[in-house]
């Protein structure tokens, strides 16, 4: 349990939690890769997805891998922590088309098989 300073210091040190360039650049992938109108979105993505998350995702996402990374101990996130972070935040960011909801598809299921892929060493190259 903070306290109102504690949590108010707790707040200060993780936005000023430096975060490497490789971590900024999975986040920014990530968010425009949920963008069906994105020249990087998947033909999946185009098919499944309504609307995808926006500017403010990248933020929150940002901030939800640096306070795991605070809470684990380490005092820099990482690429891991930003798939393990990607479905809580991103879900309620984006939404389903009616014909994927009707297929049975999740927002969730969607996210984790897209960082799935991302994360692969084969499909950075």
């Amino acid at each position: 349990v903070f306290s109102a300073a504690e949590l108010i210091a707790a707040q200060t040190l993780l936005r000023r939690m430096p975060v490497g360039e490789a971590v900024v650049e999975v986040i920014l992938d990530l968010v425009r890769t949920f963008r069906p109108g994105d020249e990087t979105a998947s033909d999946r993505i185009r098919e499944s997805v309504a609307w995808g998350p926006g500017p403010r995702a990248a933020q929150a996402l940002m901030l939800t891998v640096r306070a795991r990374a605070l809470l684990q101990g380490r005092l820099a996130p990482s690429v891991e922590d930003v798939f393990a972070m990607a479905a809580p935040v991103l879900t309620h960011r984006m939404a389903l088309r009616f014909a994927a909801r009707a297929r049975g598809e999740t927002l969730s299921q969607i996210i984790a098989e897209t960082c799935e892929g991302m994360a692969r060493p084969e499909a950075a190259a």
